[in-house]
């Protein structure tokens, strides 16, 4: 029979599971990604308190990713200002003694030192990862409420440079003076500012709006010109999925910011852009199953207008029959109508889109579009992309054996 000590025993041991689970995230955020979330984590697994706290959220919401996304929308939210003070104070200098324990002020009214053992230190004088716990345990309902059915979102970017292109090039192919936008899956919709935004490629070429608050870039390999037509107007703008974002919703939006971390300045500052951006002109949500809601999204387009939908790495979600269905309702919805897609895809997974003969987990995309008309469908490859879109090779049109 069990004794009373037993059920001490295994929290104690769940307690030292999850203290390196985050020991163990610290170390890996520290060395890559975000040394201040790596610091928080640490502290985090070093504080029994905390670890207690984190212990009381549903299993699947104890994640490193989501618990410190809680506790930067926290911050964000003006409800930890000291932990707002440490996130921005400047990054801590290297200490030129090892093992001691100097300190260095900003010289800005006391607001914030740094020193070796952390980022920065709040007005408080306490060092992000003290500040991390601090609120971890005196606020642990408020950082507790934050995980309940939210989503780490980290990453919703447009992805604008791959997109412009393949958009305007569809819209060519079918003689469109004018596109409506209908981006899947990604929940706040970024896609759809496309033509709002400013695009460089590494070859010289610009596209878009070159004042824009949003500015894109990619390299361009192989050293081909990618097609100088411009994106035509945009007359519709409707986002889909199952867990949509509304970007003019001040909570909403705090939490995708709450999704990057704070050390990320570039990444904040672009998608603090996009969502102006996005909020200045928001789209129609059409909420649900995509698979039950994409005929709904189409309609919202306007008759004499090309819908053209939009995947951008959104279809390996799902397993194979939902692909088929996904290309069955494209069909189905261009028995009315011409519809054109725009995938952006791992090898192999947009059915009906050729791939070179790539292999499949090549390390690459492949970007596609296709044209359903009267229940025919063309579909081409246009273009290999790497690292989420950062880097490019466009192909429709290429006969060289080098180029493919």
């Amino acid at each position: 029979m069990p004794g009373p000590s037993d059920g001490t025993a295994g929290a104690r041991g769940r307690g030292r599971a999850l203290a390196e689970v985050y020991r163990r995230f610290g170390e890996s955020e520290k060395a890559k990604g975000s040394p201040l979330y790596g610091q928080i984590a640490i502290a985090l697994s070093s504080s029994e308190e905390a670890l207690r706290v984190i212990e009381t959220a549903p299993a699947r919401r104890r994640n490193p990713t989501l618990v410190l996304a809680a506790l930067h929308d926290v911050a964000l939210a003006g409800q930890a200002p000291a932990l707002a003070s440490a996130f921005t104070a400047p990054p801590a200098a290297p200490d030129p003694t090892p093992g001691t324990e100097s300190t260095t002020s900003t010289g800005v009214s006391g607001a914030a030192v740094t020193g070796p053992r952390g980022r920065g230190r709040g007005a408080g004088g306490r060092s992000v990862g003290e500040a991390a716990v601090e609120v971890m345990v005196g606020m642990a309902e408020l950082v507790l409420e934050r995980l309940v059915g939210r989503k780490v979102r980290g990453d919703e970017g447009g992805r604008h440079a791959v997109l412009y292109p393949a958009v305007a090039e569809v819209a060519r192919r079918v003689g469109a003076g004018a596109v409506g936008l209908i981006d899947v899956g990604r929940s706040a919709g970024l896609n759809l500012v496309v033509d709002r935004v400013g695009i460089s490629y590494g070859n010289g070429q610009l596209f878009g709006d070159a004042g824009s608050g949003v500015q894109a870039s990619a390299s361009v390999v192989r050293g081909g010109l990618l097609p100088s037509t411009a994106m035509p107007e945009v007359m519709a703008r409707v986002a889909v999925g199952d867990e949509l974002v509304d970007v003019t919703d001040a909570d909403e939006a705090r939490w995708l910011r709450a999704c990057v971390p704070p050390d990320q300045v570039e990444r904040l500052a672009r998608l603090e852009a996009e969502l102006a951006l996005a909020a200045a002109d928001p789209p129609v949500m059409v909420p649900g199953a995509v698979l039950d809601v994409l005929p709904e999204a189409i309609a919202r387009v306007p008759d004499g207008v090309l819908p053209v939908v939009m995947t951008t790495w959104v279809l390996s979600s799902l397993d194979l029959e939902e692909r088929l269905r996904f290309l069955q309702r494209l069909d189905e919805a261009a028995t009315r109508r011409t519809v054109a897609w725009v995938s952006v895809e791992g090898v192999g997974v947009a059915p009906g889109v050729p791939t070179y003969g790539d292999r499949r987990a090549s390390g690459h995309s492949i970007l596609g579009v296709s044209v359903f008309e009267h229940s025919s469908l063309h579909a081409t490859g246009v273009g290999r992309c790497w690292l989420r879109g950062e880097m490019l090779a466009w192909l429709a049109g290429t006969s060289s054996p080098a180029d493919r």
